[in-house]
């Protein structure tokens, strides 16, 4: 069991460390490119515009651009788990089931969240759906996945010693399955987490708001300045995402399942 959550627990926190290397790449990428012939200004210009308080005051300042930036992801991302859990948890427990769950979740994977975004844009018209549609979209595969594999990697023999003392299939879900299961659990979390806050930036492309304006706007007008600004921000979001959902993790899981 050990072994098995050694091979999972790098596989899933892969994509989530390399989403945020991609963020910080791009982002030097455009700053490098801007600043061919050896002229580093786009850096100094970004410096000013996070300098500038007019970038933090109003509705398209960088907290209120935040707010509904997080505000997305809170909420794609309680969808995504009310739906995720309950599914992989006990497809897991019953063992049933699961490897269907986990190829349809990986089909789900290769559609692209920009074209769920459209589609469901043209079928529902303006508003909050076609993100929350595709962020939800993008969030339930890496939950699904690892709730699956978290609970089967349990040894049987602590199922049948659960059993055998006398404890339901309730209690032996609550009580020994499922803390267990947990520090596997809570990688998908993390990566889906991730995954959503650095993808969250589509809502601009159908006219809402979010951090993703500052791209999408800045890309209109060629200020490539709001656009590196933009990408730093939710490279710092996904990263800080990423660092509370540790904090967590490690409240949640007892000191003995992580050692």
């Amino acid at each position: 069991m050990i072994r098995l959550r050694r091979l999972i627990l790098p596989r899933f926190a892969a994509p989530a460390a390399a989403t945020v290397l991609l963020l910080a790449v791009c982002t030097v990428s455009a700053a490098w490119a801007a600043g061919a012939g050896g002229d580093v200004g786009i850096l100094v210009s970004t410096l000013n515009w996070f300098a500038d308080p007019a970038n933090w005051q109003g509705r398209t300042g960088i907290p209120v651009r935040t707010v509904e930036h997080v505000y997305y992801v809170l909420v794609s991302m309680g969808i995504a788990m009310l739906i995720a859990l309950p599914l992989g948890i006990g497809l897991g427990h019953l063992g049933r089931g699961g490897l269907l769950a986990i190829n349809v979740s990986n089909i789900g994977r290769a559609v692209p969240e920009f074209g769920v975004v459209i589609l469901v844009f043209l079928l529902v018209g303006y508003g909050d759906t076609p993100i929350l549609v595709a962020l939800v979209a993008l969030g339930v595969p890496p939950i699904v996945t690892n709730s699956y594999v978290g609970m089967r990697s349990i040894d049987p023999d602590i199922r049948q010693a659960a059993r055998g003392v006398g404890m339901t299939g309730w209690q032996s879900l609550w009580q020994i399955e499922l803390p267990i299961a947990l520090p596997v659990i809570m990688a998908g979390i993390r990566t889906s987490a991730v995954q959503v806050m650095s993808t969250a930036t589509l809502a601009a492309y159908v006219g809402l708001g979010g951090l993703g304006r500052y791209l999408i706007d800045g890309l209109a007008t060629r200020e490539l300045t709001q656009v590196v600004g933009g990408a730093i921000v939710v490279a710092l979001l996904a990263i800080a995402i990423e660092a509370i959902l540790a904090v967590i993790q490690k409240q949640v899981v007892s000191e003995g399942i992580r050692g």
